[in-house]
């Protein structure tokens, strides 16, 4: 089939040709498509609570069903890319993720919502590894790193719009244009892509796929997540007990499936590299503490500070600007002096801002009480988020860049998911409770927790990474990856 193996250096796509830019402009709206709904959902949870008439609980699967979908499934949708094709599977993703993106925005109760929030998860798992391999397997060599720079610069800036729009949008025309808007953004990326974006694939990947793997590691998220929300709300311990069993139990069947079956997800050999091995680690425990923060955060704002849904997304977006502005910048830097001291600062600076945001309180006045925080935590996430990817992405080989991408996803999104759903367990809140004035209460005591883990990030970086530069041969720009939790 033309086009389906990697290109050659003969036949790879210029950046700067008509065709080079579409690719990269495929690459962002599918990407940004699935950013932008992360953050606007976020900040829209209160209005979805008050016109459902429900508490934390409901709010909580409408995030973590998304994100349980989308983090079990992102490997397999890295490794189909692989296999399948790129593009074919990236195009399949961008449609199901506009179809389940309608169905959340009609639904009639918060039941369907949950529902349909899961199938847009699954959407998202097959196209977010896409955007990213079809640039690192279409483009040629010498172009990659610019392509990717231009394609995380435009991702963030879907990321800074995100809290602006999905605010306006939950004041104005209602929560439920923040999934309705996906539908003509996929219209226009899977016309691109099909018109404008190469085919490609591993010529290497071959065997049966491993469904196995995916529904054991689904299981086993599934387990934990729904572990964790039923002992905050008040589940008997045979109940928590047994299903936290079968969590542990599942994990271990995973683990055992990838390791003895002929075409896992994950290659075993993936894991050689000790950088990539220690920086998925560390992007477990960061993303843990971004997805738990940027949850209660825009609760905390609106919930107790008493600030709108759109001034509550405007106030969390220094970090992102921040980010859109110097990332590129931060990430050329890491590759001259190597990862470990940057990803050390960063994390470091990243528990302090969020410690700062500890003065967001009832009627927080935003120049004193939100902006000292959001600027220090802005300054941590441009040292540590650029080299945390660029980290991952160089330790890989290009025939497996979709699978890396995956690994680094689904590590990220299961640590948010399973981070939301322990909010209430670890600040002694119950899941059935209502969105009040006792929220700050919750507030208050999940901010140390997640700069703990950002803590145990720095210490992990330190110690776990040779203070030696990486390879100057292959230095990539970073995505924007704004937690969308």
């Amino acid at each position: 089939m033309p086009g389906a193996d990697p290109p050659s250096a003969t036949d790879a796509v210029v950046l700067a040709s008509a065709r080079g830019r579409w690719v990269v402009a495929c690459a962002v709206l599918g990407s940004g498509m699935v950013m932008l709904d992360g953050t606007v959902v976020n900040v829209a949870l209160p209005k979805i609570g008050e016109e459902f008439g429900v508490g934390l609980a409901p709010l909580q699967w409408t995030v973590t069903s998304y994100m349980l979908t989308l983090s079990a499934l992102i490997l397999l949708g890295g490794s189909l890319g692989d296999r399948l094709g790129r593009r074919r599977v990236f195009v399949i993703g961008v449609v199901w993720f506009a179809a389940a993106s309608l169905l959340s925005g009609l639904a009639p109760n918060v039941v369907v919502l949950v529902a349909a929030r899961a199938l847009q998860g699954i959407g998202g798992a097959l196209l977010t590894p896409g955007s990213l391999s079809m640039i690192q397997s279409s483009l040629r060599h010498s172009d990659r790193a610019r392509a990717i720079g231009v394609w995380s610069g435009l991702g963030g800036v879907a990321a800074a719009v995100g809290p602006f729009l999905g605010g306006w949008l939950a004041d104005g025309p209602g929560w439920r244009w923040a999934f309705l808007i996906n539908v003509p953004v996929a219209a226009v990326c899977v016309f691109v892509a099909i018109r404008h974006v190469p085919e490609t694939r591993d010529p290497d990947a071959h065997g049966p796929f491993d469904f196995g793997g995916s529904v054991v590691g689904a299981v086993a998220l599934a387990c934990a997540t729904f572990a964790l929300i039923r002992a905050a709300a008040g589940g008997s311990a045979l109940e928590i007990g047994g299903v936290a069993l079968a969590a542990v139990v599942f994990g271990v069947a995973f683990v055992t499936v990838e390791r003895r079956i002929a075409n896992p997800m994950i290659p075993t050999d993936i894991f050689a590299s000790r950088p990539f091995t220690v920086i998925n680690v560390m992007t477990f425990a960061v993303y843990a503490a971004f997805g738990g923060y940027f949850f209660i955060a825009a609760l905390q704002l609106q919930v107790v500070s008493g600030y709108s849904a759109f001034w509550a997304g405007a106030a969390l977006t220094p970090a992102t600007i921040l980010m859109l502005l110097f990332s590129a910048r931060s990430g050329a830097f890491a590759a001259r002096i190597g990862p470990r001291g940057p990803l050390t600062v960063g994390a470091l600076f990243c528990a302090a801002g969020l410690l700062l945001m500890l003065r967001i309180g009832p009627h927080a006045f935003y120049p004193t009480d939100v902006l000292p925080g959001a600027l220090v935590l802005g300054v941590g996430m441009v040292l540590l988020v650029a080299p945390l990817t660029a980290t991952v992405l160089d330790a890989a080989s290009d025939e497996h860049s979709g699978v890396a991408s995956g690994v680094n996803n689904a590590v990220a999104r299961a640590a948010g998911l399973l981070s939301v759903a322990a909010i209430p367990l670890i600040t002694g809140t119950s899941a059935n409770a209502g969105l009040g004035a006792g929220f700050d209460d919750t507030f208050t005591r999940a901010i140390p927790v997640f700069a703990a883990l950002l803590l145990a990030a720095a210490a992990l970086s330190w110690v776990g990474l040779r203070p030696t530069p990486p390879r100057r041969a292959r230095i990539h720009r970073p995505e924007h990856r704004i937690p969308s939790t």
